[in-house]
């Protein structure tokens, strides 16, 4: 961890897609613990940010560090291996195996690691009861709500106790009172285990769960907390 207690920063972060700039001189941090929400209209660059913390998308320019390392210069393997252990995701619709059940989908990144089923399921129902859906543990995706969903989603990012959850519009496809349930859920288990939380959103209801606002313009980052 760096000398500000940083887990992962970003500095002068450029990423272009032809001939848009979708980063422009991004800086970037977050610390154990804290929840920090990107905000900005569709197109400005927020998604693009996330993918580059993440390690998903390699940056034109600038450096990443997480815990000390380099994401830059680590290999794609070594990348992936991050986002198996250390990193946690939640997407706008859930990304749920469609062909697995419930337990299955939150057990699969520890059955990626190597973690024998039984343990793997052991703690997947941890998760899945602590989120209130272990009464849909043996249904498939397409036999629950969204907001279930979006549950057993965090569930599976939260499972492998990883130390940076990523979350893109994790509410975008729910209504506003199964919206706030998950982020309550998200919000509180996320502190509980000292993971960070980087999330994007475009609601400012959403993003009142954080601790820190940025807001991305046309690749351009501002922290609303007074640091860029």
């Amino acid at each position: 961890m760096s000398a500000t207690g940083a887990l992962l920063t970003a500095e002068g972060l450029r990423k272009t897609y032809g001939r848009t700039p979708a980063l422009d001189g991004v800086d970037f941090r977050i610390r154990p613990g804290e929840v920090v929400a990107v905000m900005g209209p569709s197109g400005s660059g927020k998604s693009t940010l996330l993918h580059c913390l993440a390690g998903i998308v390699t940056p034109d320019a600038g450096t990443i560090t997480y815990d000390g390392r380099q994401l830059t210069a680590l290999t794609d393997a070594e990348r992936s291996a991050l986002r198996r252990t250390d990193f946690g995701f939640v997407f706008q619709f859930g990304q749920l195996v469609p062909e697995l059940t419930c337990l299955e989908n939150v057990a699969l990144p520890l059955r990626l690691n190597g973690v024998r089923r039984k343990t793997a399921e052991r703690q997947a129902r941890h998760w899945l009861d602590r989120l209130d859906v272990a009464k849909i543990a043996d249904h498939r995706p397409g036999e629950i709500s969204g907001g279930q969903g979006q549950r057993v989603a965090i569930a599976r990012a939260l499972v492998t106790t990883p130390r940076i959850v990523f979350a893109d519009e994790p509410t975008g496809a729910l209504d506003s009172l199964n919206g706030e349930r998950v982020m309550n859920l998200l919000t509180e288990a996320a502190r509980d285990t000292r993971a960070a939380v980087v999330l994007v959103t475009h609601e400012a209801r959403v993003a009142a769960y954080s601790d820190r606002e940025i807001t991305v313009r046309d690749g351009i980052a501002r922290d609303l907390a007074g640091a860029t």
